[in-house]
């Protein structure tokens, strides 16, 4: 293991032969030593008319009353991937709250999509949006979470999802983030999946803020929101995030024009707020960005994530700044240090993996995380 990290020559002559050898996201999905394999599987957890996986995340110390975010992922990811690629368990072990991963089965989408234009997944105690519901309830009850904060996010089918949640659960959720998605009911078809990423929302306003409205019997307040989006999205036009802005100010009663702009970590953030000042909100307008989640990789109290397929560095970590107009940023509470390796777990049916020795895991873990970095440094991987 040491020649791998001598010299940089020393690392080209056996690239071929480490990059092989360095699990894919689907081998890191199932090995037993995998940087994911931090995450618990929850198999018990109520109904779950969706048959989606559940995997959760809770930091060894959590915040009084902690709060809970679900993560959804994309297309072609799992929940431990798009986890580690965004970050979002590391800024979880530093601020103190709970985090619900619900993860697609490839026998519900081929391509481990979430299942946002089709009727039977998208309304209110159906298909796979009961089953996050599901989740969200037995992880509150279990670890006693405040329920006056709990938010939702997702990236693009997992960001349309995120959408979904939003509309048919305003009850639940606080608040929400879009990264790269679509607006409640763009499509309820497959091929009108595909017209409304290409072209964007073709409906008016009025029609997309009823179909939010009609989704539930809710009459309270409406979730705060943060969109995300990149200028060079080819997968998911970026009207679809005008789209989503423009339905939910239709929702809080404001107006089309933002309230101010702002630069933060050098991109463009517009924000509205209501008559007090509050900001309900927030868009994201990444320059030059393609259809990913925008990271800001490093060890700083503002980066956090992975750069990999649909994690893309941008000099903006999405996680950090959603966590933090959300208020789950805690000046108090700091990055906390590396975790160790822990297995995914069933609750239901524990492995004979889990009677190993943790220092064959530990071990393990750090020569691949090892691996990883000297390759990382040297532009290879």
């Amino acid at each position: 293991m040491a020649r791998i990290g001598k010299t940089i020559i020393d690392l080209q002559a056996i690239k071929k032969q480490w990059t092989g050898s360095l699990p894919t996201e689907q081998g890191l999905r199932t090995s037993a030593f995998s940087p994911g394999a931090h995450l618990t599987e929850i198999e018990d957890f109520g109904a779950n008319p969706g048959n989606l996986r559940l995997l959760s995340y809770v930091p060894a110390q959590t915040a009084p009353s902690p709060a809970l975010v679900v993560v959804l992922h994309g297309c072609r990811q799992t929940a431990s991937g798009y986890d580690i690629g965004s970050g979002w368990s590391e800024l979880a072990d530093a601020q103190g709250f709970i985090l619900c991963l619900p993860e697609q089965r490839s026998s519900n989408n081929p391509n481990n999509c979430f299942n946002w234009f089709q009727m039977g997944d998208i309304e209110r105690e159906r298909g796979e949006a009961a089953s996050i519901r599901a989740m969200v309830e037995h992880l509150s009850v279990e670890h006693a979470v405040d329920r006056s904060r709990i938010y939702v996010t997702g990236l693009s089918a997992g960001g349309a999802m995120t959408s979904v949640m939003l509309a048919t659960y305003p009850d639940v959720f606080a608040g929400g983030a879009v990264i790269a998605g679509l607006p409640y009911r763009a499509a309820v078809t497959v091929q009108g999946a595909f017209e409304s990423m290409s072209r964007g929302d073709s409906r008016d306003v009025e029609m997309a803020a009823e179909a939010v409205r009609s989704a539930s019997p809710h009459e309270g307040a409406w979730p705060r929101l943060s969109v995300w989006h990149g200028t060079a999205d080819t997968t998911v036009a970026h009207d679809n995030a005008g789209a989503i802005i423009a339905q939910w100010a239709h929702l809080h009663g404001l107006p089309e024009a933002p309230s101010r702009e702002d630069m933060v970590d050098g991109q463009r953030r517009r924000v509205w707020v209501d008559a007090s000042g509050v900001e309900l909100l927030e868009e994201y307008v990444v320059e030059g960005l393609g259809h990913g989640t925008p990271l800001a990789a490093g060890a700083g109290e503002t980066q956090f994530g992975v750069p990999g397929p649909y994690l893309l560095e941008a000099g903006i970590s999405s996680t950090y700044r959603i966590a933090q107009f959300w208020g789950l940023v805690s000046a108090q509470r700091t990055r906390a240090a590396p975790r160790e390796a822990k297995r995914v777990v069933s609750r239901q049916a524990p492995s004979e993996r889990e009677s190993r020795g943790s220092e064959a895991v530990g071990l393990m873990a750090g020569v691949e995380d090892t691996i990883r970095k000297a390759l990382r440094s040297a532009g290879l991987l």
